[in-house]
């Protein structure tokens, strides 16, 4: 199971404009932006956001409809940034290597279902997995296991014949949590 960015493609995602869009976003719907950290992920963002939403007694309802929001900010970054985005060298040669051995290749990544897509078929990856987990398909994202582990149960495989390849301590974290080995690349 593969992380895409930083593992398949090398994907030049302005971060730090994403994240400080983000914090304007969320300052300008009445958070306090001190709460929020250009140094961390957006997903730790929504974590903090959904505990003031809780914490304020504000509806569930308005908080999907922020998080909704965040993220399309976060896909608009990763639509930018797919567009530029470039394999990996020897990615290819080593999927190929990996689908001639039969075994079932599935994919597991924070992006988004349309940002994912986009470069499965531009680099014509599809082919190679039988299982693609974005975070649209789960509930949380690495290193979260349910990440990892929708990717498993999907392509039918117990943790102890799955290695996971990544390039993230969020890989190695849903990795570990499962008791899956892990390679990670730099």
């Amino acid at each position: 199971v593969f992380d895409l960015d930083g593992t398949i493609v090398d994907f030049n995602l302005d971060y730090k404009s994403a994240r400080a869009e983000v914090i304007q976003f969320l300052g300008n719907q009445g958070f306090p932006q001190s709460i929020f950290s250009l140094n961390e992920s957006v997903f730790e963002m929504l974590k903090k956001l959904e505990i003031y939403v809780h914490n304020h007694r504000i509806s569930d309802k308005d908080y999907s409809k922020l998080r909704r929001a965040v993220l399309a900010i976060l896909e608009k970054y990763e639509m930018e940034s797919a567009t530029s985005t470039q394999l990996v060298p020897g990615i290819l040669e080593t999927l190929q290597a990996l689908k001639k051995m039969k075994l079932k290749l599935g994919l597991f990544t924070v992006n988004s279902k349309k940002s994912t897509e986009h470069m499965l078929s531009t680099f014509r990856l599809k082919p190679f997995f039988q299982v693609v987990v974005t975070r649209e398909s789960v509930p949380s994202v690495k290193p979260n296991p349910i990440h990892l582990e929708t990717a498993l149960k999907s392509l039918r495989v117990k943790p102890e014949e799955t290695v996971v390849v990544g390039d993230s301590v969020w890989d190695m974290k849903a990795a570990k949590e499962l008791h899956v080995f892990s390679v990670g690349v730099s």
